[in-house]
């Protein structure tokens, strides 16, 4: 999953977007409004965190416009902005949560968490095929109840498939959900990829198999 970090303190944004990609998402970040705009008119998101003072303008004005246009992007508020009339206000325009700075990083990657397993959002308590379970919350994946070690990437590859399990996922879905902006990448790293995926599949006697549809993407289904 694809998270967009709209901070412009760079020491703090950094810390933000290192700890959330080892939790397992992709992160872009933006210093301003200018680049959240950007960001929002090139990729889907599954989360936003949101500060609200930056260099050009109030955080709460990009939140306004994405409620005005119909968006549901789950916005976490993330500012020192700390008292009762601006949670209320932050809220009342449309966060789904507010968290104030100073704050505990494993604080901040729980509610994001919870901002995607609420309903229709991105985040499933737990995912299941054939005989491996995937436990989107803790990361870990277990086939015929054992515990399987896998890579935070191999892991966001998986839970991606299993989110559409039988149906072939387009190449270019997998890549926006995989990799950030600022990622460098091979020519093929998505090649070398799925045949981590494939062989770690193999090695845990999971009866899951990925095939590839040439030309479109790929396909998790269970081969019993």
């Amino acid at each position: 999953m694809r998270l967009l970090v709209v901070e412009d303190e760079r020491e703090l944004a950094t810390l933000v977007s290192g700890a959330l990609k080892n939790a397992g998402f992709a992160v872009d970040s933006a210093p301003d409004l200018a680049h959240a705009g950007e960001h929002l008119a090139l990729a889907r998101y599954d989360a936003m965190i949101l500060d609200l003072v930056l260099p050009d303008g109030d955080g709460l004005s990009l939140l306004r416009r994405l409620r005005a246009r119909g968006s549901a992007l789950p916005v976490l508020v993330l500012t020192a902005r700390d008292g009762l009339q601006d949670r209320v206000i932050g809220l009342d325009t449309g966060a789904d949560d507010y968290l104030v700075k100073p704050f505990h990083i494993p604080e901040l990657i729980a509610r994001v968490r919870a901002l995607l397993r609420r309903p229709d959002a991105a985040l499933g308590v737990t995912l299941s095929l054939g005989n491996l379970v995937l436990d989107t919350s803790t990361r870990q994946v277990r086939v015929d109840g054992a515990a399987v070690e896998f890579s935070v990437r191999e892991t966001a590859m998986l839970e991606l498939l299993l989110r559409r399990q039988s149906s072939v996922v387009p190449r270019e879905v997998l890549e926006q959900g995989l990799y950030s902006f600022d990622a460098q990448l091979g020519s093929n790293a998505m090649e070398v990829l799925v045949h981590r995926l494939r062989r770690k599949l193999a090695d845990a006697a999971a009866t899951l198999r990925v095939h590839t549809v040439r030309g479109v993407g790929y396909l998790l289904a269970d081969t019993e």
